[in-house]
């Protein structure tokens, strides 16, 4: 008969429970009862954790039997571990990730996978599912790999799944780390018959998660979202995070830098020197009708900006700016007959007088066209500032008179 039933009541099991009982008891109403689960439940969780510490020592738990609390009080055996360190001993680590006790669990590694997003969906944001496999839990078992009671710890290695080996080599004496053989490293011995079915002793099995990745308007190249928690669970260990990292595609209109977007506009020369309209098919799929005045000139290679059409920046979604370089294409050799073309010299800004002193030696030669190949040539040499070699040249003739 015993003096006081209060403890046996916390964990809801009769004062004749078994240890297997009071065991099973404190792991159901721990988890339950977690601040890290039910941040409202932190004194339930420590009054359980009392509890269970008292019935599952036989010592004090004869003493409560007998005196009840007051006898444990003067036999000072009420300081015992923190209900969070007791947790963490019981669990093997604190499941729920929360970071409360004294050393804290070991983290999982992270996983990042890379997105390949396009330029449209960073301008105009996007929700994109991502599938992935992942190791959770057992929850047959519960982590344990098998029935209660049936987990041993391993007496070789006496549950560190590693063996040290100490080797002698002349006066020096070296030592060795391997992972026990008796366990496989894993720290515990389960008997075939007792694993679980579910898991096969394994502890986790394999499960398909299915995360939706939202894309903010403007997130840019390199950035990163992340899913706390999501990666592989193991007993013991706080899981990693899945990391997403945003890789932006090439577009082939229009080159990112920033919050702005250059956008190279091909026009004709009447454009360019007479004025006119071109359209940019922005990348909501809108098309920008750009007007050039009549007197405007555009040369070739200028930049032009048109304000707050470029890419939104990321959560204020302040639209940058679109530069627009010009490319002008001029008409085919020949595109008009003699008497036309003449007739421009009423038209266009005469001709500048040439450069030449009245005293200069003069002679007239003529321009040649070049090939591709010798254009090609022509322009890496003066790009890279290289001396033509004889016989490596562009082998361009002057035409005979």
């Amino acid at each position: 008969m015993v003096k006081d039933t209060k403890l046996y009541d916390i964990l809801e099991v009769s004062p004749d429970a078994s240890d297997s009982e009071l065991k099973k008891a404190y792991r159901k109403l721990a988890l339950k009862y977690h601040p890290d689960k039910n941040p409202n439940t932190a004194d339930k969780f420590k009054e359980i954790g009392h509890a269970f510490e008292i019935l599952s020592d036989r010592e004090k738990r004869d003493i409560y039997d007998q005196l009840g609390e007051e006898g444990l009080a003067n036999d000072g055996g009420m300081g015992g571990m923190s209900a969070e360190d007791l947790f963490s001993s019981f669990f093997g680590g604190n499941v729920f990730g929360g970071g409360r006790s004294r050393q804290g669990p070991r983290k999982g590694k992270n996983l990042k996978h890379v997105l390949k997003v396009s330029l449209e969906d960073l301008y105009l944001g996007k929700t994109s599912k991502l599938s992935l496999n992942k190791n959770v839990i057992c929850s047959k078992c519960e982590g344990r790999g098998g029935k209660e009671g049936a987990v041993k710890k391993c007496s070789t290695c006496n549950g560190t799944g590693v063996r040290v080996l100490l080797r002698t080599l002349g006066p020096m004496v070296q030592q060795i780390q391997q992972p026990c053989d008796n366990c496989g490293g894993e720290g515990e011995i389960i008997k075939d018959k007792d694993k679980c079915k579910n898991c096969t002793g394994k502890k986790i099995v394999s499960e398909r998660k299915v995360l939706e990745v939202h894309i903010d308007k403007g997130m840019k190249n390199g950035q990163e979202i992340t899913f706390s928690g999501e990666a592989d669970q193991s007993p013991g260990i706080e899981p990693g995070d899945v990391i997403i990292q945003i890789e932006e595609k090439p577009h082939e209109r229009f080159q990112r830098r920033g919050n702005n977007l250059y956008y190279t506009a091909k026009i004709n020369l009447l454009t360019a020197l007479a004025g006119g309209q071109f359209a940019v098919k922005h990348l909501d799929d809108r098309y920008l009708v750009v007007t050039i005045e009549p007197g405007e000139v555009i040369k070739p290679g200028q930049l032009k900006a048109i304000p707050h059409h470029g890419m939104p920046s990321h959560r204020f979604h302040e639209p940058g700016t679109l530069y627009i370089q010009f490319d002008i294409e001029f008409p085919p050799s020949n595109w008009a007959d003699k008497q036309v073309i003449m007739s421009l010299e009423g038209i266009l800004p005469s001709r500048p007088k040439l450069d030449v002193p009245p005293d200069a030696m003069i002679e007239d030669v003529e321009l040649t066209t070049m090939n591709d190949e010798q254009q090609r040539s022509a322009s890496n040499n003066m790009a890279n500032g290289e001396e033509e070699e004889e016989g490596h040249g562009p082998s361009v003739q002057c035409a005979q008179q």
